[in-house]
């Protein structure tokens, strides 16, 4: 989902915490058994874990003493642990796709919404949801000609489990 893929350098399965350690360039991060398929447990311990490199190094499968395996892609760690980069990119995608569904639904012709936007075509097919250098800006101006309000709404979000501010 990012620019810049994340690499994993190292992962380590950690059984008195029941969780994967998943180092990347720069941080490291907790990944509990509880959140994969299939589970880890007492009596199918983990056998093997190897850094996945058919995925670029952006994950990592796992081995079961039963021979069950698994597969975890780097997205899905930093989602659990609210990567903010990651969060920011779903957000993004999301909005992203609500404004091409608006556009598909609209009886405005192409031309007439990049007109309206007062931007090029270049820039207007640059608004898809591969693309994550768009600003939330564009969105907002491409929604509101599409006759769209948008409303933000600022909740606080729940760490997940074994990441509250008590343990720091």
């Amino acid at each position: 989902m990012r620019g810049h893929p994340v690499k994993i350098t190292r992962v380590t399965p950690n059984n008195r915490r029941r969780a994967f350690e998943v180092q990347t360039g720069r941080r490291s991060f907790v990944f509990p058994y509880a959140v994969v398929q299939p589970v880890p447990t007492a009596a199918d311990r983990i056998v093997d874990v190897e850094i996945d490199a058919e995925q670029g190094r952006e994950g990592f499968t796992y081995q079961l003493a039963s021979g069950s395996e698994g597969a975890v892609h780097i997205d899905h760690v930093l989602e659990y642990n609210r990567d903010p980069f990651i969060m920011a990119d779903q957000l993004l995608y999301r909005l992203t796709v609500q404004a091409q569904e608006a556009v598909a639904a609209s009886p405005l012709s192409t031309r007439e919404l990049i007109r309206r936007l007062g931007t090029s075509p270049a820039q207007f097919y640059r608004l898809d949801a591969t693309n994550y250098r768009k600003s939330v800006r564009q969105l907002l101006a491409l929604l509101t000609v599409l006759g769209y309000e948008v409303d933000f709404s600022l909740t606080a979000a729940q760490p997940p489990a074994g990441n509250s501010a008590e343990e720091a």
